[in-house]
């Protein structure tokens, strides 16, 4: 069986089942546990699937994937946009930079900046920032969320709307053909919304993965933003809804 044939098969296969271990997918097309990590690996690149431990499942729209799991994923592809980010960031700029991995490597990359004022409602963001005795780091209050350190509620929200900052660096889970903007939680939504609103610029930070997950809840619109950072270049119906409202592209 063709590589191509044989991935197609295996997606219909984790559809029918829920969930497919790579010794069952071996067995099924009688190759090698690494030939099926190869292609469980770049069919969860291309987002057709969801790598999880042993194996591979379906996407959810309503789960996100574990912050553990996430934090392992796409790390050169999110190393690259976060300097490429990081570039468009002068010293001695204030912003805002929310939840996500992306956004936690983006603050390594900007460490090498000088005088940054940083308002956060991610703690992990804050520990990376926290030694640089030049910056000036504040954290939102609100409610943690255990799983990966963000800080939610209608507390975060009120604190984010005492700010208004030159750049709001935000993350995404997925991104809709017709330009929406997509997340898996309400109640980050509703901060990362504020933090839209209280940003002169707005840059988004978003692997080519997202360009194929669908999240339930609504954060937004490509129109929002100002410039989207990512790996590759996305479909011709994401470029002309970019190109339409003036949104710059970086494809680091």
């Amino acid at each position: 069986m063709k590589q191509n044939d044989r991935q197609e098969a295996m997606i219909e296969l984790v559809r029918e089942h829920g969930y497919m271990s790579i010794e069952q997918l071996a067995e099924h097309f009688s190759v090698t546990p690494q030939t099926v990590r190869r292609d469980l690996n770049r069919l969860a690149r291309h987002g057709q699937l969801r790598r999880v431990h042993g194996g591979a499942g379906l996407e959810s729209s309503t789960v996100n994937t574990a912050y553990s799991t996430r934090k392992t994923l796409y790390r050169d592809e999110k190393a690259r946009i976060a300097r490429c980010l990081a570039e468009q960031i002068p010293d001695h700029a204030s912003l805002f930079i929310n939840i996500g991995t992306s956004n936690e490597v983006i603050a390594q990359a900007l460490l090498h900046h000088r005088g940054l004022e940083v308002i956060t409602n991610n703690l992990n963001v804050a520990a990376i920032l926290q030694h640089k005795e030049d910056f000036t780091v504040i954290v939102a209050g609100g409610q943690v969320r255990p799983r990966d350190g963000g800080l939610i509620g209608e507390a975060t929200i009120d604190f984010i709307n005492q700010f208004k900052v030159d750049y709001g660096i935000i993350g995404i889970s997925g991104i809709d053909e017709d330009g929406s903007l997509l997340e898996f939680d309400y109640q980050e939504v509703r901060v990362a919304q504020a933090i839209i609103a209280n940003s002169r610029r707005v840059y988004l930070a978003a692997d080519a993965s997202k360009f194929h997950r669908n999240p339930v809840v609504r954060q937004g619109n490509l129109a929002q933003l100002d410039a989207l950072f990512t790996d590759q270049s996305p479909s011709g119906a994401v470029c002309e809804l970019l190109s339409r409202h003036d949104v710059a592209l970086y494809i680091a």
